[in-house]
């Protein structure tokens, strides 16, 4: 039987393989041991939020942060006629002016709405529309008329450039109807486009032709012409001038060289009588009386 060689023992090559770090708690009254050099030294790291901890896991610095690019110039354009405007419609307002220009939809519907209801509420003298290069969509023309309608004061609106397609029920709201003599009339039908399903496309569409109806009787009530002749003459499309819109029964006279006097001013004979004279127009053709 052979004797077995006996092994060295594993200690002494983990510990050279492995050294192991042992901590020194002094005694009491024993004084620090001092630093040596010999052994390696880190100092403790800052705590980091944004970086989770990971247990013998040195902690390195992050990298510098790079320097940031130059933030280009900016120019701010303030607009010099801001406060001009402002006070421009304030004086029209004051002057029971109300100014209608571009396309009426639903916000400018309202803003529309409100100023008509306010001078309504400001006293009786009547109210000039100044309708100006006017496009608007069929809802919004229509809550226009339902405010028209109520109103307890006469309004005269007064057309300039061109005025197309529903905005006309705007005009044929107003009792007293004008236009400058350059003025446009497009009789047009609005351009409506729906999406959905089939039952969704034929609610809207019955709504639409329903809405359409509403303008064109308005149109044939104030032209005293057929509710048929209104529908094909927006159809084609027909455009009239200043003169064959009062033919054509939409507006009732042309502005003159004469300016209308202010509430308050001196009168002026030359112009129509407006605001402070008589509402009631004369024949077609003529200023009113």
């Amino acid at each position: 039987m052979t004797s077995r060689q006996a092994r060295p023992s594993p200690v002494p090559y983990a510990a050279a393989r492995h050294p192991m770090t042992r901590a020194h708690l002094p005694r009491p009254g024993e004084p620090d041991r001092p630093f040596r050099p010999d052994r390696p030294f880190r100092p403790d790291q800052p705590f980091r939020p944004d970086r989770p901890f990971a247990p013998g896991v040195p902690e390195w610095p992050s990298a510098p942060p790079q320097p940031l690019a130059p933030v280009p110039p900016t120019q701010v354009w303030l607009d010099p006629h801001a406060d001009l405007r402002g006070k421009l419609y304030d004086r029209l307002m004051a002057m029971r002016i109300v100014l209608a220009s571009g396309l009426l939809d639903d916000d400018a519907a309202a803003r529309f709405s409100a100023q008509l209801l306010t001078l309504d509420a400001e006293g009786t003298d009547p109210i000039r529309l100044e309708l100006q290069n006017l496009r608007a969509g069929l809802p919004a023309v229509l809550t226009v008329m339902g405010i028209l309608d109520v109103l307890r004061v006469p309004v005269h609106a007064c057309v300039s450039g061109e005025i197309n397609g529903p905005a006309l029920g705007v005009l044929a709201s107003c009792p007293q109807r004008s236009g400058y003599p350059n003025a446009i009339f497009v009789l047009a039908e609005p351009r409506l486009q729906f999406g959905g399903t089939a039952t969704v496309l034929t609610a809207r569409e019955q709504q639409m032709t329903r809405m359409l109806d509403t303008l064109y009787f308005r149109l044939a009530d104030v032209t005293g012409r057929e509710v048929d002749e209104i529908r094909d003459d927006t159809r084609r499309g027909r455009t009239l001038t200043t003169a064959q819109a009062i033919g054509y029964g939409l507006i009732q006279s042309q502005e003159t060289a004469g300016r209308p006097p202010f509430p308050g001013g001196p009168p002026n004979p030359g112009g129509p009588s407006f605001p402070g004279g008589s509402p009631n127009p004369g024949p077609a053709g003529q200023p009113p009386r």
